[in-house]
């Protein structure tokens, strides 16, 4: 699919912060950029955090933190934090086991006049935000989160100036989850939800926003994308989707994350699809064919040019539903201490970290429909290529 040209946009020039915190409501760092003037908090169009809460249910670091960010913002912005909160597409991701560090990674966007000569002739990193309406509990996990994401997609590409679908290269997804208030109130009308299963929701959420993502990419035939096929129908997937979902909020929060030309940003973007939790190769196999880094090259210049330049891995993470990781035998689903996704982010984390050389990376747990079945995760790259 390509987008008419009479949606093209203004050149834009992104930056990204990777920003550490201590924890889920703490700014400072944020604040020593802004003092500073390196980060403009008006410029400020999404924010991608990780905290360490357990990631489930009761994960309330998520809405922690995103209140914190549109306390902090609210000022800025002239508006209350409410209206911040819609402003900004604020994305937080529960759940730092193993090695992984609570951060946040912050875009900022600038537009630039029409006329502007191009930085760049090569591609460069875009990023178009949208959110979908609110959702009724019965559509969770059904078709109408699946065709408003699909929608809420289209919007950001074109916002981003994305003209064809295969310039995408990774979204972002924030959705909702069913309470235990919610089940009762469609109960109460008489309605059935897609579950009554409070975590279970937490699935269904997930893996209808990557339909919605991969339908609106085109990455699956739409007469296959319904109802049945959510948790269902494993061979649909999106290899570019990661959703998120979370107590704090009712709609979905889309950011589109692509390449796009003319744009005048320093970044650029790249994804793969791990075919499993324990596969790093195809991460250095991108590293290698898309910014000619090599991590498997002793030396000084190799491990300068990956914390130098590579600002972030963004990644889903899941255990194989089969009970098998390459023919051998996990325990992840059986665990009745710690859920399967916590296991998983702490093993992607892990192997990510080993590659990256750093441990404040994006991994976000549960892989529905993200990445082909028997849970290979997205993995998508955000590359600092020059400085400008």
């Amino acid at each position: 699919m390509s987008l008419p040209s009479s949606t093209a946009v203004r050149p834009q020039r992104v930056g990204v912060h990777r920003i550490d915190c201590r924890g889920p409501g703490d700014l400072s760092g944020v604040q020593a950029l802004i003092d500073a003037g390196t980060l403009v908090p008006a410029d400020i169009v999404a924010v991608m955090g990780k905290t360490e809460g357990n990631g489930c249910v009761n994960d309330h670091t998520r809405e922690y933190a995103s209140m914190a960010w549109s306390h902090l913002l609210a000022p800025h912005l002239g508006c209350t934090p409410a209206e911040a909160a819609q402003r900004v597409a604020l994305v937080m991701s529960g759940g730092t086991e193993g090695v992984l560090s609570p951060h946040f990674t912050v875009f900022t966007r600038r537009w630039l006049e029409a006329d502007a000569p191009a930085r760049h002739g090569a591609p460069r990193l875009v990023i178009g935000t949208a959110h979908t309406r609110d959702f009724a509990p019965t559509e969770i996990g059904r078709m109408a989160q699946i065709e408003a994401t699909a929608q809420a997609v289209r919007e950001a590409m074109a916002q981003a100036g994305i003209q064809r679908v295969q310039d995408v290269h990774f979204v972002q997804v924030k959705c909702p989850l069913l309470t235990s208030t919610k089940v009762q109130k469609a109960l109460a009308e008489q309605q059935e939800p897609a579950t009554r299963d409070t975590y279970e929701s937490m699935g269904y959420s997930r893996g209808a926003s990557a339909l919605g993502v991969a339908l609106a990419l085109e990455e699956v035939p739409a007469a296959k994308v319904g109802d049945a096929a959510v948790l269902r129908d494993w061979s649909l997937y999106s290899g570019r989707a990661s959703a998120s979902a979370g107590i704090e909020l009712d709609h979905n929060v889309v950011i589109v994350l692509g390449e796009a030309p003319g744009a005048a940003s320093p970044y650029r973007i790249a994804h793969t699809v791990m075919r499993d939790a324990v596969d790093a190769a195809s991460v250095r196999t991108l590293l290698r064919e898309c910014f000619a880094i090599d991590p498997d090259r002793e030396g000084h210049d190799s491990d300068e040019a990956l914390s130098g330049r590579l600002v972030n891995l963004l990644a889903k993470a899941e255990s194989s539903p089969d009970g098998l990781v390459r023919g051998q035998r996990h325990t992840m689903l059986n665990d009745s201490d710690i859920n399967a996704t916590r296991h998983a982010r702490a093993v992607v984390g892990g192997v990510l970290a080993s590659i990256a050389g750093h441990t404040a990376l994006y991994v976000s747990g549960g892989a529905e429909h993200q990445g082909p079945a028997g849970g290979g995760p997205v993995a998508a790259i955000l590359h600092v290529e020059d400085a400008v």
